[in-house]
């Protein structure tokens, strides 16, 4: 039997370089190899792309932060197709989980796991993303934009939206850049750091409550896990805790919810999931506040595959084992009928 052959893309020039590494070993650790033929192709910190013999990945983490370019070999793109069969861009934060290269993958005709370009860039960007949600009608906290030419009132702010309050970058994902904000003094120390990450941030008011997940999976049709709650240690759920620190949270997998309330996370990721036209995956986050109400707070359409994410260990609490979970994924990126893949033939080739 012909493998097919699949390329994992990971790595990339984003803030969550580190990540999308551990994703990647997590991923092709699970990966039938009896089945695929396991390509991976590491994006480095300069967006040089490179391709990876199996072993020499699996060298590559001899090292703590290793360097791509020492142990690869770089390719020309458009040789891409030539390369792979279906691709799994396992990718976070900017320059890969943003739509940039699922619209290359797309323009080289090659399928990939995942969301298309307009979900993608809409899950990346929390502003655009929020106004969806809101458009849609889905519950999710006030909040506020601004870029970094405007000039912010910070007294305005806390008269809108209270305290505490959270600071984001719009346009990141994995906690990065984010702060939590108690006092009117601790506020520009927090725009500062956010505006590092992006010229765009998000302003939220806080919500008091359980904070859960819940996967999603699948594409014109997608179903839910069940949902997990996490606890973290520190005053959110950091970088540090969703990556590296396997003491920085608390996780209850599935969450100890009433049957009611598992329905009703369930009916609203997959709500948020359809209203930013996502595809092939997505974790949802989101809030059980204290008067019983669930509230949206993002979307992640790449979410994390490393040992502490929740998202492949939530489907195998649902009944989906991580094999059968990248199994599945392939063969939604495969399907003929996957929506926005592109042109029909008829149409894309010239008679």
């Amino acid at each position: 039997m012909t493998k097919l052959r699949l390329g994992v893309i990971f790595g990339g020039m984003s803030a969550e370089h580190e990540v999308s590494i551990e994703s990647a070993k997590q991923v092709i650790a699970h990966v039938n190899q009896d089945k695929y033929e396991i390509i991976p192709i590491g994006i480095d910190k300069k967006g040089i792309w490179n391709i990876f013999t199996l072993e020499k990945f699996q060298e590559m983490f001899q090292e703590h932060l290793p360097s791509l370019e020492s142990l690869s070999e770089r390719f020309n793109l458009q040789d891409l197709r030539e390369i792979v069969d279906v691709a799994f861009p396992i990718l976070h934060g900017p320059f890969g989980e943003d739509g940039t290269v699922q619209g290359l993958l797309k323009l080289m005709q090659v399928p990939f796991v995942g969301a298309d370009v307009l979900g993608s860039a809409v899950g990346m960007d929390k502003d655009v993303m929020k106004r969806l949600f809101r458009d849609a009608e889905i519950p999710i906290a006030d909040f506020l934009v601004y870029h970094d030419h405007e000039t912010i009132d910070s007294a305005s702010v806390i008269d809108i939206l209270g305290l505490p309050l959270f600071v984001k970058p719009a346009n990141m994902g994995s906690s990065v850049g984010i702060s939590k904000v108690k006092r009117l003094d601790e506020l520009a120390k927090a725009l500062e750091k956010a505006f590092k990450y992006d010229q765009k941030i998000i302003i939220e008011a806080n919500v008091s409550g359980r904070e859960l997940e819940c996967s999603i999976l699948g594409n014109i049709n997608p179903r839910a896990s069940l949902p997990g709650e996490v606890v973290p240690v520190d005053e959110f759920y950091t970088y540090e805790a969703k990556y590296f620190d396997r003491g920085g949270a608390v996780f209850h997998l599935p969450a100890k919810l009433d049957a009611p309330v598992i329905r009703r996370v369930q009916e609203v990721s997959i709500q948020a999931y359809q209203a930013i036209c996502c595809l092939g995956m997505a974790r949802v986050d989101c809030f059980l506040n204290d008067e019983g109400e669930v509230i949206v707070n993002e979307i992640n359409t790449l979410p994390g595959f490393t040992p502490l994410s929740p998202y492949p260990k939530l489907w195998e609490v649902s009944g989906l084992p991580y094999s059968d979970l990248i199994e599945e994924l392939v063969s939604l990126a495969l399907n003929p009928k996957r929506s926005s893949r592109g042109l029909p033939a008829s149409l894309a080739t010239p008679s």
